[in-house]
């Protein structure tokens, strides 16, 4: 959760990529109420859809087992461990002297000799890679049909049977299948489950009782759309807060159960017992999402989605999605600013975490116990920062640019943090006392980007194809966060094994990224946006897939 940036956007994560479909103004909401596909009550509402309290929980409770500690933080700790158990120190004859804390640490991987931290990086960057390209082709099938819920079960059994196959994984001669399975586990979380999943968010939403009871007067005309879609965006709110307390609730509760298997391990009496602690860790997290996703798999209705545009197909419409609305995006000035520096600063901050996160597995010594109470520390920190963020923009009406921007300086500072520890040892993330200082800098400081940049995603976007414009930016987040791994390791590589080197490069990046968000001018994409949509209304530019009126014909 707290070691892997792209897993701990848990406030908001659920409007990336699906909130989108519920983002369009509230006459889609209308329209789909006399969609001919949805089964009407007397009243006119889609009673056999409406959100039970039964299937919300069940919601809730899938996102608490899936909340990343296999794919994202034990699974990469462990691999990480078996790297630096296989490997030799870099200054003696291959392989005749083991790596230890005050010593490089290197092993041959893809035809070269390399640092295991930039065998980290590596595999992190081939694995997003590998994300980019599945978004590419399926992303937007959680958007179409009703079989979406399928693809959700498939991916969440074949994430939970990796984190079952990592008990085979136990010592340093398996290191090449930590490999695979740190690959596989981390698109079948984030790019499979976590998607499929988080993609049944706005339907839960405009399905709640409260929500179709509006649609039903603003229909009637008995209160204005705007009104309705008010009321709509504080349930989506009110549901993605709840789903994110409850998942750091049941988090914090799993660790601790998790402190008492490593004390019945006795993990840190031996390094073997340690890596096995590992390996058991990461199939516990397994068993516990299986346990709280089955709820989800039979109580979720299986809702429709929207039909496939004329001339596309499920190979072809993600890339169709993907070319329109970078077509549109270059006219709008404002909206394409912000989405290069939404590529730039969500490279340097996934790419940060990361290089952060090998350090942070060095420093303690891939302790499990260390890591598990870090861990704890990070979530609780996660949770007050997020609250305190929202509760000063609240009292004093920030701007969500200005809170994105505050926001942003953290996380630069986070980079010259790190860059420091290129030409010393006294800081840099090379002592205990400043990994514990960094997991709560990053939950009560760095976290927030996670909600505000996805929010800032809307006020630069047109609100009637604003699903368009998230698909957008979705791409381009899987597309940045490969590109600063490979860099790194190169850095890494270039600099002697100096892995605190690559911080030169994402702080460089870091400050023009927070230069261009300064140049967006929100009030200025505002009229831009409503000049776009005028235009594109009178020309029907979306006739073939409707975007803008949330049904495709």
């Amino acid at each position: 959760m707290a070691t892997n940036s792209e897993e701990i956007g848990k406030v908001d994560k659920h409007v990336s990529r699906s909130d989108t479909g519920s983002l369009v103004d509230a006459k889609s909401v209308v329209s789909r109420e006399r969609d001919a596909d949805y089964e009407l009550d007397e009243s006119g509402n889609r009673a056999k859809w409406t959100t039970t309290r039964w299937e919300l929980w069940a919601f809730y409770l899938y996102y608490v087992g899936n909340n990343g500690l296999s794919g994202f933080n034990f699974g990469p700790s462990q691999f990480q461990n078996l790297l630096f158990l296989a490997g030799y120190d870099p200054e003696q004859p291959p392989f005749t002297a083991p790596c230890s804390s005050d010593t490089g640490c290197v092993l041959p991987f893809i035809g070269k000799i390399r640092d295991i931290n930039s065998i980290v990086l590596i595999t992190n960057g081939i694995s997003f890679a590998i994300q980019a390209s599945l978004f590419l082709i399926i992303g937007a099938w959680a958007d179409y049909g009703r079989w979406r819920p399928n693809i959700t079960i498939a991916f969440t059994a074949v994430a939970v049977a990796v984190s079952f196959a990592w008990l085979g994984v136990e010592d340093a001669s398996k290191w090449k299948a930590g490999v695979a399975l740190y690959v596989i586990g981390c698109t079948t979380h984030l790019e499979g489950a976590l998607t499929f999943w988080t993609a049944a968010f706005p339907g839960l939403a405009r399905d709640l009782p409260e929500v179709k009871a509006s649609a039903k007067e603003a229909q009637s005309g008995d209160k204005s759309l705007d009104d309705h879609a008010e009321l709509e965006s504080l349930q989506r709110n009110r549901v993605s807060n709840i789903s994110f307390t409850v998942c750091s609730a049941g988090e914090i509760i799993i660790l601790v159960v998790m402190v008492g298997i490593l004390k019945g391990l006795k993990s840190d009496e031996s390094t073997e017992n340690n890596t096995k602690a590992f390996s058991v860790l990461i199939a516990f997290s397994g068993g516990v999402w299986l346990l709280c996703a089955l709820p989800w798999f039979f109580l979720e209705k299986r809702r429709q989605g929207l039909a496939l545009p004329m001339g596309t197909s499920l190979l072809t419409v993600g890339f169709r999605q993907t070319y329109v609305a970078l077509r549109e995006c270059m006219r709008l000035k404002q909206t394409f600013l912000y989405l290069i520096f939404y590529f730039i600063m969500g490279d340097v901050l996934n790419t940060t975490v990361t290089v952060i996160g090998t350090l942070q597995n060095s420093v303690v010594s891939y302790s499990t116990l260390q890591l598990t109470l870090l861990l704890i520390v990070g979530i609780v920190a996660q949770g007050l920062g997020i609250y305190l963020f929202w509760f000063v923009q609240k009292k004093y009406k920030i701007s969500t640019k200005a809170m994105l921007s505050f926001n942003c300086i953290w996380i630069v500072i986070l980079t010259i943090w790190g860059l420091a520890g290129a030409h010393t040892d006294k800081f840099g993330f090379k002592h205990v006392w400043e990994i514990w200082l960094y997991q709560a800098y990053y939950g009560l400081m760095v976290c927030p980007w996670y909600a505000y940049s996805q929010t800032m995603i809307s006020e630069v976007s047109p609100l009637s194809q604003m699903f368009l414009f998230f698909a957008l930016f979705s791409i381009v987040g899987k597309t940045s966060a490969f590109i600063g791994p490979f860099v790194s390791s190169a850095i890494i590589d270039d600099a002697g094994g100096n892995n605190n080197m690559p911080f030169a490069f994402l702080f460089t990046l870091g400050v023009l990224s927070t230069a261009l968000l300064y140049k967006v001018d929100v009030a200025k994409s505002r009229k831009e946006c409503e000049a776009f949509v005028a235009a594109e209304a009178s020309r029907e530019a979306f006739a073939e897939s409707r975007f803008d009126t949330g049904v495709v014909q």
